[in-house]
């Protein structure tokens, strides 16, 4: 065979080829064992950053992903939560939710959700009894729209004004979770004197003129329902403690706030509410000012003895 100059380019070119793909077919496989030998991934940066802002523990969470979050809670929850919120209050608590996660955090919310846990929980208490008198809490026990922020409005408004800054009108952060913490303190010890206190309380009387009424009259105070006033607001506040909210020196200040409160709406209850010419000032009003009243007494208290 003679070779030609044609021939003998073609049989190197052909060689070139062959070598390239001989190549390319080593360094296929190179890597293939490379990422079978190699040690799991981490989670992408971006997913490990939503978990940390999300769970941060001083709150200041965004607002999208408190939104998120709380729709997955909700969801998850959705056939316990329907058992003590009406449908309207499912989705009040949910805008709830969502603001006290965006402000405090996990924390702030499951301090929430420990109040109405046990509020629900001590309204079942002798139930039956308790309708069979006509002084129940009326569908059920369940929460609706009007008891949602009647509870929790002014703890609200105290958790958007600490992530204000250090300082915001010229009281400091740590005094309005202080006063977060003893408004739901105050709500709780309100509910467990009215509910121990129409279910066990013995003698019942009028705290404006000490006069005996009947169970479930407004203004009745008892001697059973008033220690489990103490007992309720007390539960709240250790809670608090217990997750950071509030130091220990602020525990006695939340639970005097929250009994003093407690009292005063009870008094309230008596003179204002139900009257004629005062129709607008519901048990609702009249809860939203108790919880004020609360978180009040705790700032006031807090600036004086705690700074």
């Amino acid at each position: 065979m003679v070779l030609t100059k044609n021939n003998i380019n073609l049989s190197f070119q052909q060689q070139r080829s062959s070598a390239a793909a001989g190549s390319l077919l080593l360094l296929s496989n190179q890597k293939t064992i490379a990422r079978r030998l190699s040690p799991p991934q981490a989670l992408p940066e971006s997913i490990s950053d939503v978990a940390t802002s999300l769970f941060r523990y001083d709150g200041n969470v965004p607002l999208l992903l408190a939104f998120g979050w709380n729709a997955v809670l909700f969801l998850a929850l959705r056939p316990k939560l329907l058992k003590v919120l009406t449908p309207q209050g499912y989705f009040h608590a949910f805008a709830l939710g969502t603001l006290l996660w965006n402000t405090l955090g996990w924390r702030g919310w499951t301090l929430c959700v420990l109040y109405l846990a046990l509020g629900s929980l001590v309204t079942k208490v002798k139930f039956q009894e308790k309708q069979n008198l006509g002084i129940a809490e009326g569908r059920g026990g369940r929460r609706g729209p009007e008891n949602v922020w009647g509870s929790a409005a002014t703890g609200l408004l105290c958790a958007v004004c600490s992530v204000q800054g250090p300082t915001f009108l010229g009281i400091p952060s740590d005094m309005y979770v202080l006063g977060y913490v003893a408004s739901l303190a105050t709500k709780l010890s309100d509910t467990f004197a009215s509910e121990i206190g129409k279910a066990y309380g013995k003698t019942t009387f009028l705290i404006t003129t000490l006069e005996r009424v009947e169970p479930g009259t407004e203004g009745a105070v008892s001697l059973e329902g008033t220690l489990a006033s103490v007992v309720g607001g007390t539960l709240i506040t250790l809670y608090g403690l217990a997750v950071g909210l509030i130091s220990t020196a602020a525990v006695p200040v939340s639970v005097i706030a929250a009994f003093v409160a407690t009292n005063v709406e009870s008094w309230l209850g008596a003179t204002l509410q139900g009257k004629d010419d005062l129709k607008w000032i519901t048990n609702e009003v009249v809860n939203f000012l108790n919880t004020l009243i609360g978180a009040i007494l705790a700032i006031g208290t807090g600036l004086v003895v705690l700074l």
